[in-house]
């Protein structure tokens, strides 16, 4: 008899914990999504996502793996403004920030923490995009929302916001091409080793100058998108290789630049990110060959992850893709106080805005928050 009364309460707390389970998980949906300004699908066959909505305020985490760039201090920084945004503090009980260098398990580890201790919803910065399947698998069983961007998740069963990554790596190739007709040696500043930014950035890069049938030798060294070290490794290529035709860095593109001019080095065509002194540069330089294309997306799409993680809380309808758009400037059009700001930091990225989904910020703003785990 005690067996069979422990053999139906075993039964019926499966069975409550696979119900509970498969209510977590999202509904496939028809679109549009609710801001279809802001969270536009990737392409037109992904996937919406319509979660079953829950009672705010939210607990919220930031599950960050590098931080040693300024894209990323300046990405935790904007995260922190946004978070204390008053209409979006009012949906929060806690927003917690956690950075775990360039050490995979340990971010894995943060994310399975933040799980454990109940949080709501999870936005991550991924080290690596393959390597989350079982913790990915855990959120979801467990009902908590995961939206990754930037560096972004392999998988169908979270929420990716992104630029198109690859999409940036064949316009800055394009770009090279255009200026360069008879090919090339190029410089290619690649960033953090494993992450599906970098790959998919190289990958955009080559098959574009594979595609063109011009002969083109590729030196590539690893920056970090990180000024000081693209300066060094930038620097120490010139002394090893002597010239490049063309450049091509995917952060770290200031100190790309003033390693040319340190070494002496012929300022030539260069496919860039959208630091505010790399854009100083290619404004001051341009008549001296620095002919560049300043493309990429501010940190500020942390804010869309967040704003998409609230969403999907409220039961709104969002994409399983969200695709942001792409700020783009070419010589010879770039702009004092509207592509680049002589008074602020080299090191401030512009066009860290989106407009359509309502997120624009000051420099005060962003610069006001420390990049310390919170």
């Amino acid at each position: 008899m005690i067996k069979s009364v422990v053999s139906g309460v075993l039964a019926a707390s499966a069975f409550m914990l696979l119900s509970s389970s498969a209510i977590a998980e999202p509904e496939i949906v028809s679109g549009p999504a609710a801001d279809a300004e802001c969270f536009v699908p990737w392409t037109g066959d992904t996937k919406f996502f319509k979660y079953p909505a829950k009672e705010g305020p939210y607990r919220i985490a930031l599950a960050n793996g590098y931080i040693a760039n300024t894209w990323r201090i300046q990405m935790i920084q904007t995260a922190k403004a946004y978070a204390a945004q008053p209409d979006v503090a009012a949906k929060l009980k806690e927003f917690k920030v956690v950075s775990t260098g360039e050490d995979v398990p340990a971010q894995i580890s943060a994310i399975n923490n933040f799980i454990d201790s109940g949080f709501d919803a999870i936005v991550v910065n991924a080290q690596n995009p393959t390597a989350f399947a079982p913790v990915i698998k855990r959120a979801k069983d467990a009902g908590v929302v995961l939206v990754a961007f930037d560096n972004i998740l392999d998988t169908e069963d979270a929420i990716n916001v992104n630029v198109d990554q690859k999409g940036l790596g064949v316009l800055w190739a394009n770009w090279l091409d255009k200026h360069l007709p008879n090919g090339g040696k190029i410089l290619e500043v690649r960033g953090v080793a494993g992450t599906s930014v970098d790959t998919d950035r190289h990958d955009g890069i080559h098959e574009t100058f594979a595609a063109t049938g011009k002969k083109w030798d590729v030196v590539e060294v690893l920056g970090k998108w990180d000024d000081p070290t693209a300066q060094k490794a930038t620097a120490d290529a010139i002394a090893v290789h002597k010239a490049f035709d063309g450049i091509t860095a995917q952060g770290g593109d200031t100190g790309v630049v003033q390693a040319m001019i340190d070494a002496k080095h012929p300022f030539v065509p260069f496919g860039g990110e959208t630091e505010n002194g790399f854009r100083k540069f290619c404004a001051k330089f341009a008549g001296e060959g620095l002919k560049c294309s300043s493309a990429g997306t501010g940190p500020a799409q942390v804010a869309v992850a967040i704003k998409t993680a609230i969403a999907a809380l409220e039961g709104q309808v969002v994409p399983q893709s969200v695709k942001l758009p792409t700020a783009i400037v070419e010589d010879p059009n770039f702009k004092e106080g509207e592509d680049f700001y002589p008074d602020q930091s080299d090191n401030f990225f512009v066009g860290n805005s989106f407009p359509t989904c309502g997120i624009n910020f000051t420099a005060q703003e962003i610069m006001g928050q420390s990049k310390e785990n919170q």
